[in-house]
Protein backbone atom coordinates (compact mmCIF):
# COMPACT_ATOMS: atom_id res chain seq x y z
CA UNK A 1 0.00 0.00 0.00
CA UNK A 2 2.77 2.45 0.91
CA UNK A 3 4.56 1.70 -2.38
CA UNK A 4 1.37 2.48 -4.30
CA UNK A 5 0.94 5.77 -2.46
CA UNK A 6 4.54 6.70 -3.24
CA UNK A 7 4.14 5.80 -6.92
CA UNK A 8 1.00 7.91 -7.22
CA UNK A 9 2.39 10.85 -5.23
CA UNK A 10 5.71 11.02 -7.10
CA UNK A 11 3.88 10.72 -10.41
CA UNK A 12 1.36 13.34 -9.30
CA UNK A 13 4.15 15.73 -8.41
CA UNK A 14 5.71 15.28 -11.85
CA UNK A 15 2.35 15.75 -13.57
CA UNK A 16 1.51 18.85 -11.53
CA UNK A 17 4.86 20.46 -12.31
CA UNK A 18 4.41 19.62 -16.00
CA UNK A 19 0.98 21.26 -15.93
CA UNK A 20 2.39 24.36 -14.27
CA UNK A 21 5.15 24.57 -16.89
CA UNK A 22 2.66 24.14 -19.72
CA UNK A 23 0.52 26.96 -18.31
CA UNK A 24 3.62 29.11 -17.88
CA UNK A 25 5.02 28.61 -21.37
CA UNK A 26 1.81 28.31 -23.39
CA UNK A 27 0.13 31.64 -22.78
CA UNK A 28 -2.52 33.30 -24.84
CA UNK A 29 -5.08 35.82 -23.74
CA UNK A 30 -7.84 34.91 -26.18
CA UNK A 31 -8.08 31.13 -25.66
CA UNK A 32 -7.04 28.64 -22.94
CA UNK A 33 -4.50 26.87 -25.17
CA UNK A 34 -2.48 25.47 -22.25
CA UNK A 35 -5.49 23.72 -20.70
CA UNK A 36 -6.60 22.49 -24.12
CA UNK A 37 -3.11 21.13 -24.83
CA UNK A 38 -2.80 19.51 -21.40
CA UNK A 39 -6.22 17.85 -21.65
CA UNK A 40 -5.61 16.42 -25.12
CA UNK A 41 -2.04 15.30 -24.38
CA UNK A 42 -3.06 13.78 -21.04
CA UNK A 43 -5.89 11.89 -22.73
CA UNK A 44 -3.50 10.55 -25.36
CA UNK A 45 -0.96 9.47 -22.73
CA UNK A 46 -3.54 7.72 -20.55
CA UNK A 47 -4.80 5.92 -23.65
CA UNK A 48 -1.27 4.69 -24.39
CA UNK A 49 -0.68 3.62 -20.79
CA UNK A 50 -3.99 1.80 -20.45
CA UNK A 51 -3.51 0.14 -23.83
CA UNK A 52 -0.14 -1.24 -22.74
CA UNK A 53 -1.54 -2.17 -19.31
CA UNK A 54 -4.33 -4.18 -20.93
CA UNK A 55 -1.80 -6.33 -22.81
CA UNK A 56 1.01 -6.67 -20.30
CA UNK A 57 0.99 -8.54 -17.03
CA UNK A 58 2.89 -6.87 -14.21
CA UNK A 59 2.28 -3.34 -15.49
CA UNK A 60 0.22 -2.35 -12.44
CA UNK A 61 2.97 -0.27 -10.81
CA UNK A 62 3.68 1.57 -14.04
CA UNK A 63 -0.05 2.16 -14.52
CA UNK A 64 -0.29 3.66 -11.04
CA UNK A 65 2.76 5.86 -11.63
CA UNK A 66 1.95 6.97 -15.19
CA UNK A 67 -1.87 7.01 -15.39
CA UNK A 68 -2.99 7.71 -11.83
CA UNK A 69 0.07 9.72 -10.82
CA UNK A 70 1.45 11.67 -13.77
CA UNK A 71 -1.75 11.93 -15.80
CA UNK A 72 -3.78 12.57 -12.64
CA UNK A 73 -1.48 15.42 -11.64
CA UNK A 74 -1.25 16.70 -15.21
CA UNK A 75 -4.98 16.63 -15.90
CA UNK A 76 -8.03 14.93 -14.45
CA UNK A 77 -9.59 15.29 -17.87
CA UNK A 78 -7.56 12.28 -18.99
CA UNK A 79 -9.29 10.08 -16.41
CA UNK A 80 -12.65 11.54 -17.46
CA UNK A 81 -11.90 10.76 -21.11
CA UNK A 82 -10.78 7.20 -20.24
CA UNK A 83 -13.90 6.52 -18.18
CA UNK A 84 -16.08 7.76 -21.03
CA UNK A 85 -14.29 5.45 -23.47
CA UNK A 86 -14.89 2.56 -21.06
CA UNK A 87 -18.62 3.33 -21.00
CA UNK A 88 -18.72 3.50 -24.80
CA UNK A 89 -16.76 0.24 -25.15
CA UNK A 90 -19.25 -1.41 -22.78
CA UNK A 91 -22.08 -0.02 -24.98
CA UNK A 92 -23.47 1.81 -21.97
CA UNK A 93 -24.58 4.77 -24.08
CA UNK A 94 -27.04 6.21 -21.59
CA UNK A 95 -24.43 6.06 -18.82
CA UNK A 96 -21.97 7.78 -21.16
CA UNK A 97 -24.43 10.53 -22.03
CA UNK A 98 -25.40 11.11 -18.40
CA UNK A 99 -21.81 11.03 -17.13
CA UNK A 100 -20.33 13.23 -19.86
CA UNK A 101 -23.20 15.70 -19.93
CA UNK A 102 -23.74 15.98 -16.20
CA UNK A 103 -20.01 16.29 -15.49
CA UNK A 104 -19.71 19.13 -17.97
CA UNK A 105 -22.84 21.03 -16.96
CA UNK A 106 -22.68 20.40 -13.21
CA UNK A 107 -18.97 21.22 -13.24
CA UNK A 108 -19.72 24.50 -14.98
CA UNK A 109 -22.50 25.25 -12.49
CA UNK A 110 -20.26 24.32 -9.54
CA UNK A 111 -17.36 26.49 -10.68
CA UNK A 112 -19.78 29.37 -11.29
CA UNK A 113 -21.35 28.94 -7.83
CA UNK A 114 -17.96 28.74 -6.14
CA UNK A 115 -16.77 31.82 -7.99
CA UNK A 116 -19.87 33.86 -7.19
CA UNK A 117 -19.90 32.78 -3.53
CA UNK A 118 -16.38 34.11 -3.07
CA UNK A 119 -16.66 37.21 -5.22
Amino acid sequence: MLRNILLVSIGGMIGSVARYLAAHFIRHESYPYATFFVNILGSFIIGLVMGVASRQEGFANWRLFLATGICGGFTTFSAFAWENLQLLNQQRYMGFAVYAGSTFFLGLIAVTAGYWLTK
